[in-house]
C-alpha cells in the first residue's frame, strides 16, 4: 500500500474498485500505520456509509500474512507478548467476520529479522506454498461468487 500511496493519502474510490475487482485478499504485516487508514476509510465506508458495496465483497476469502521479529515462546502466557500471535490478529479476525470476509488461518513468520539468507529464502518459498494451497482451497468459494456477482469483475 505504501507504494500506491506513497504520500499517504487513500483514494477510496480506487480501491473501493480494486476490492471489487479480487477473488482474494492478502493482509500483509508487519504494515504500516496506512493498512489501519485503509481499513478505516474503505471498510468503514464500504459495510457502514455504503453497505450495498460492502455485500459486494461477502465471502471474499482473506488470508493475514505476518512476521514478527520475536520468537514463537514470545508470544504465550510466559512471554512478553502474553498471547499467541494468532490470538493478537483476533481483531482483524473479528473484522473478517463482521464484513462477511472468509477468514483463512494465518501464515505466521517469526525471528523474521534474525534469519539468515538461506532461511529467509525457505520462508519465502513456504509462504509461496502456503499461497498456492490457499488459492487452491479457496478455487470454488471464488467460483461461486463470481457467479453470484458477475459485476463484480465489470467495475
Amino acid at each position: 500500500m505504501a507504494r500506491l500511496w506513497p504520500e499517504g493519502v487513500l483514494n477510496t474510490e480506487a480501491e473501493v474498485r480494486r476490492l471489487h475487482r479480487a477473488d482474494r485478499l492478502v493482509l500483509q504485516f508487519p504494515a504500516p500505520p496506512l493498512l489501519k487508514a485503509w481499513q478505516d476509510a474503505v471498510l468503514s465506508r464500504m459495510f457502514y456509509a455504503r453497505p450495498g458495496e460492502g455485500e459486494r465483497l461477502r465471502g471474499l476469502p482473506v488470508l493475514v500474512a505476518a512476521t514478527a521479529g520475536n520468537v514463537p515462546e514470545a508470544y504465550g502466557p510466559a512471554g512478553v507478548n502474553l498471547y499467541p500471535l494468532e490470538e493478537l490478529l483476533r481483531p482483524l479476525e473479528v473484522t473478517a467476520h463482521r464484513c462477511g470476509l472468509a477468514w483463512s488461518r494465518p501464515h505466521l513468520l517469526f525471528r523474521a529479522n534474525r534469519l539468515s539468507a538461506a532461511e529467509l529464502d525457505a520462508a519465502g518459498e513456504a509462504y509461496a506454498v502456503r499461497l498456492r494451497r490457499w488459492i487452491a482451497a479457496t478455487a470454488q468459494a471464488v467460483a461461486a461468487r463470481a457467479r453470484l456477482l458477475p459485476l463484480a469483475a465489470e467495475t
